[in-house]
């Protein structure tokens, strides 16, 4: 019977989180082309300062008339399913009610604060964006103060994890676990900013939201083996919510994740990967959001020191772009690199703490 009721937790909540963003989306769209919530101009720059010619050529037909925002879909469908199903476990106590609330302190309580906190800055930098506020490219907070909030989150987070939760280490699979002690703390922005610098993935129509979905539904079943059912419902109803606004972002995309999307997913990640203590096999299970800010970054060295790129345009999905590979062929070789990698990395994070390994 408990069984069951975890099947419906996770499934269920995942299924009905996609059925919100679904309805919202009329909604969310109606108001952000009537009041034109998209770029006044198209990125010429990188967010070093550099010229962008390659990138510029690439987005003069998208930035334009394509309303940002759209990650409001993802965690205003988390936020309604969680206050339902809390205020159901309160205002209606039956066992049914109590055990699909997936609401705890020491499982779920981080991620999402973690998600509106990241979407509600990313959402003040989108609106900058919009209105062209700002000393960033075309308007927005400024990439320094981006992740300068960053940080203050990271470090909210990890005092949390520290002192709260008692989680001073992090577990090698195969090995064990390494303490860190009070170097925990700094880990674990480190960890958060580089994640956040993955959000460049963001640049084609359908890209961030295939491999999000994949990294939360990757997360949800390791969350479930490890018996963290309420984490793992959560990272279900994440990926419910990201398949929603996948649904609309499919070429030609309705709108864009924006910062409100990518700043919330994220920080939440960061979360979810350290309470289920695989940090460790997050390179693998989120390798396109390295990929991504990895390459930006040798581009960027490369260009500073050796006077020459390595890509033809940065970050790497961009390269094939450039290569005049078709926009969907990108993005779909992508998406299977990103399963695949995904179920990699939960047999290894699995795997490795399996006393038969």
């Amino acid at each position: 019977m408990q069984m069951s009721i975890n099947v419906v937790k996770i499934f269920g909540l995942s299924a009905f989180a996609f059925f919100i963003g679904v309805v919202l989306t009329p909604l969310l769209t109606r108001y952000l082309y009537k009041y034109k919530m998209w770029k006044k101009s198209v990125r010429a720059k990188t967010f070093s300062g550099d010229d962008a010619p390659i990138t510029s050529e690439l987005y003069k037909d998208k930035d334009i008339g394509t309303p940002r925002m759209g990650g409001i879909l993802i965690w205003g469908s988390v936020l309604i399913i969680t206050l339902i199903f809390y205020g159901l476990s309160k205002f209606f106590p039956s066992d049914l009610n109590q055990k699909l609330n997936f609401l705890s302190r020491n499982q779920t309580w981080v991620p999402i604060f973690g998600l509106i906190t990241g979407s509600l800055i990313g959402l003040a930098d989108d609106l900058f964006v919009v209105f062209g506020r700002g000393k960033y490219n075309g308007g927005g907070i400024s990439f320094a103060k981006r992740m300068g909030l960053v940080v203050l989150m990271g470090l909210a987070g990890a005092f949390w994890f520290y002192y709260k939760l008692g989680m001073d280490g992090v577990y090698i699979p195969f090995f064990g676990e390494v303490v860190l002690g009070i170097l925990f703390i700094p880990f674990f922005v480190f960890v958060m900013t580089a994640i956040f610098t993955g959000g460049v993935i963001d640049g084609l129509d359908g890209l961030s939201g295939g491999i999000f979905a994949t990294i939360f539904a990757a997360y949800g079943g390791i969350a479930y083996f490890q018996n963290q059912i309420d984490l793992a419902a959560f990272c279900g109803i994440m990926m419910g919510g990201t398949l929603a606004f996948l649904w609309f972002n499919i070429p030609p995309a309705r709108f864009y994740m924006g910062e409100t999307g990518i700043l919330g997913l994220t920080t939440a990640l960061t979360a979810v990967a350290f309470l289920t203590d695989t940090v460790a096999v997050l390179p693998i299970i989120a390798f396109p959001l390295f990929a991504a800010s990895g390459s930006s970054i040798l581009q960027i060295f490369s260009k500073k020191y050796l006077g020459r790129k390595i890509f033809r345009a940065a970050p790497v999905h961009h390269h094939f772009q450039a290569l005049g590979w078709p926009d969907c062929k990108v993005v779909m070789r992508f998406w299977v690199i990103s399963v695949v990698l995904a179920m990699i990395g939960m047999v290894v994070a699995l795997g490795g703490k399996s006393p038969i390994l």
